[in-house]
């Protein structure tokens, strides 16, 4: 078992510096697609043997230091009672939003091993294959929130901001639900094998950092205390969360992810004593071979003070990637990072 991703997720001394991908399982790889030309998003993400071999596939293909359970972090919200569609071109939709009590009220905190039992399957599966950690993951309460309340993704989160300012009891009462769910949900995944676990905060750095303090951190807080048993790596990301970077801390990850809007050396100042992921912006892998490795280096000598440094994207590899640009960058950070 390669374990240098966990080693660096402990602040342990590591021989080089480890590298996933966020969606390092999905659209830019060719092999991905052909398993996707046969079944719609869904189905796959609740095919057990489907998920693993495109969990796999940019280990196998690109040298990837970690595994991301390949899954969508709306799957727990379609568990919990709210009907999802997935559209091409569209992304996700929730045709009945959660606006008013009775429709918070239909909701339930699920069973995570009945009404997401292959998630687990996934995971156990696997743990059988893989020689690098497996990392499991949720949507945070609060980016899982906008989704149920807009109806699906969302430019300026009308409804969402004027839920938490006019009906914040109704508003943290669904956060509450939400909470509750996941928190079910990810010690599933721990106890099916999960090596780490991530929280995914798409949206949070849409709030200003005196609404993240009341409405979406003590959410997260809740969760990853809760998930401590475990004693795997957590780690927290809330994207465009440059400014909430010192908020992010206290959350009680192990691991704070990076976008790329903030210098990492500025970044690893401010979080401290913790592992730090990032923070590559996703089109810098579009440059040339030798100015995507000058890029890499800076990056890595700038985070030569780090606690422990994963070395990821600022968020998802895009899907026009082209994957060649994506094995540059993995051999890049494993050859620099060991001299």
């Amino acid at each position: 078992m390669n374990d240098t991703f966990l080693k660096a997720c402990r602040g342990e001394k590591t021989a080089y510096t480890p590298i996933w991908m966020m969606r390092q399982a999905g659209r830019y790889l060719p092999e991905y697609q052909k398993v996707r030309g046969n079944v719609t998003f869904l189905e796959l993400c609740k095919s057990p043997e489907l998920c693993v071999e495109v969990t796999l596939q940019p280990v196998d293909l690109l040298g990837m230091d970690a595994a991301i359970l390949f899954s969508d972090i709306l799957i727990l919200m379609e568990a919990m009672g709210a009907p999802l569609e997935f559209h091409e071109g569209s992304g996700p939709i929730f045709r009945q939003t959660i606006r008013d009590q009775a429709a918070l009220d239909r909701l339930i905190v699920p069973d995570a091993d009945e009404a997401t039992g292959f998630v687990m399957e996934t995971i156990r599966l696997l743990r059988q294959e893989l020689q690098v950690p497996l990392i499991g993951f949720a949507g945070a309460p609060f980016t899982c929130a906008t989704y149920l309340i807009e109806g699906g993704s969302s430019k300026v989160f009308w409804e969402t901001k004027k839920m938490m300012y006019r009906e914040p009891e109704l508003f943290h009462n669904l956060m509450s639900k939400i909470t509750d769910s996941t928190i079910l949900y990810l010690q599933a995944q721990a106890r099916a094998g999960a090596q780490a676990l991530q929280l995914f905060d798409s949206w949070a750095g849409i709030l200003a950092p005196c609404d993240f303090a009341e409405f979406a951190l003590p959410y997260v807080q809740k969760i990853l205390a809760a998930l401590k048993q475990f004693d795997i790596p957590l780690i927290y990301f809330a994207n465009n969360g440059a400014t909430l970077l010192d908020l992010s801390v206290a959350s009680g990850a192990d691991v704070i992810g990076l976008d790329w809007r903030i210098p990492i050396g500025e970044a690893i100042k401010k979080v401290g004593n913790k592992a730090v992921q990032g923070n590559l912006d996703p089109f810098a892998l579009l440059l040339p071979k030798d100015r995507l490795r000058e890029r890499i280096g800076r990056l890595l000598e700038d985070a030569g003070n780090a606690h422990g440094h994963i070395f990821n994207l600022g968020h998802g590899i895009h899907q026009f990637t082209p994957p060649e640009q994506a094995k540059i960058a993995v051999d890049a950070v494993h050859e620099l990072s060991s001299r």
